[in-house]
């Protein structure tokens, strides 16, 4: 089978590898689309993403759906054919979670997660022909939901996740600072949960436009000068931006929210965090999903749109050029995808 694997810094090559095979309690999924994350441009740009080293050739790819192939002994009620998606995460150790985080699975101390290089041997991703995952990971696509849309299930979880962080948002009115494919999955997410307005924030024109087609009702331009609203209740932070935090705390209520979504730096960086103590301000970490994907799969059988989010799709056997312009700030690139099938 064909596989998008990443060798080395800026070593990206599209590879023969063999077939796998279902093993007991396991599925064969037919991959049919990938969406780029920025964790797999981090793997080829930097040779790895946070923390995560890349000691060794990595299949990339965490955002994916195709078709059941085939299944092995012991899997039941997973048709053939079957339109499906993947949740990536693989807890690692059977120890229960302290009882104050209880239930929260994607705070596990040790994760395993589909294209990702935080352990050795690394765990490889969906950007292949044929992928086994366990039955558990399977979540079946609805009808009207393709499997374009539903490989992007995954980041759309992660939006939905950031959103319940918060408890409901009906009524309220948000403002999502950084408007990049998360930013612009936050903004739809929290227009599904009943938010009165939702206000999207970036530096470029090309992912401010996304975010109204997301649904945001109005969008700010920031490198035209544009300044963030005042004194909204419920800000979301996607853009990972340390520098974006001083106006970020200031734009948020009194007594108001912020939730990081967006990554931010490991390293030592200065931010303007004065606000955060002078406003009352509650600042909450957002990271990855539960199930929420399951919730993601219902949203869009429900109506929620990820559409507009893809910009681009390529043939696997072009996956360098994708990864190319997702990377490129100037491209206009939202969400890439990658055709997994021939």
């Amino acid at each position: 089978m064909k596989a998008v694997v990443v060798h080395g810094v800026k070593d990206l090559r599209v590879d023969e590898l063999p077939d796998p095979v279902p093993g007991d309690g396991e599925v064969l999924v037919a991959m049919e689309w990938g969406g780029i994350c920025g964790s797999d441009v981090a793997y080829w740009r930097h040779g790895a993403s946070g923390t995560a080293v890349l000691e060794h050739p990595l299949v990339l790819g965490h955002e994916m759906a195709g078709r059941v192939a085939g299944t092995g002994a012991g899997v039941t009620g997973i048709d053939l054919g079957t339109p499906v998606t993947v949740h990536p995460a693989t807890p690692v150790g059977n120890e229960p979670l302290p009882e104050p985080i209880a239930g929260r699975t994607n705070l596990y101390p040790r994760v395993r997660y589909c294209g990702s290089a935080a352990f050795t041997p690394h765990t490889d991703g969906g950007f292949s022909e044929l992928k086994v995952v366990r039955a558990d990971q399977i979540r079946a696509l609805p009808d009207g939901v393709g499997t374009d849309r539903g490989a992007l299930a995954e980041p759309l979880a992660v939006a939905m996740h950031a959103v319940g962080r918060v408890g409901g948002l009906t009524g309220r009115d948000v403002l999502v600072n950084g408007a990049g494919p998360i930013g612009a999955l936050v903004v739809a997410a929290a227009k599904y949960a009943g938010a009165r307005t939702v206000v999207a924030a970036d530096m470029a024109a090309a992912p401010l436009a996304i975010a109204r087609a997301m649904g945001a009702d109005s969008v700010v331009d920031l490198s035209a000068g544009e300044e963030l609203p005042a004194d909204i209740e419920i800000v979301f932070e996607a853009s990972g931006a340390a520098a974006a935090l001083g106006a970020v705390l200031r734009a948020t209520a009194r007594g108001g929210t912020v939730v990081q979504v967006g990554n931010l730096p490991g390293a030592p960086v200065p931010a303007n965090l004065g606000d955060l103590v002078t406003r009352e301000i509650t600042w909450i970490g957002s990271y990855r999903f539960v199930d929420e994907i399951t919730d993601a799969v219902g949203a869009m059988h429900d109506g929620l749109d990820v559409s507009p989010l893809i910009t681009h799709r390529y043939p696997i056997d072009r996956a360098g050029e994708a990864m190319d312009v997702a990377a490129d700030r100037d491209s206009g690139s939202s969400k890439v995808l990658i055709r997994l099938s021939s």
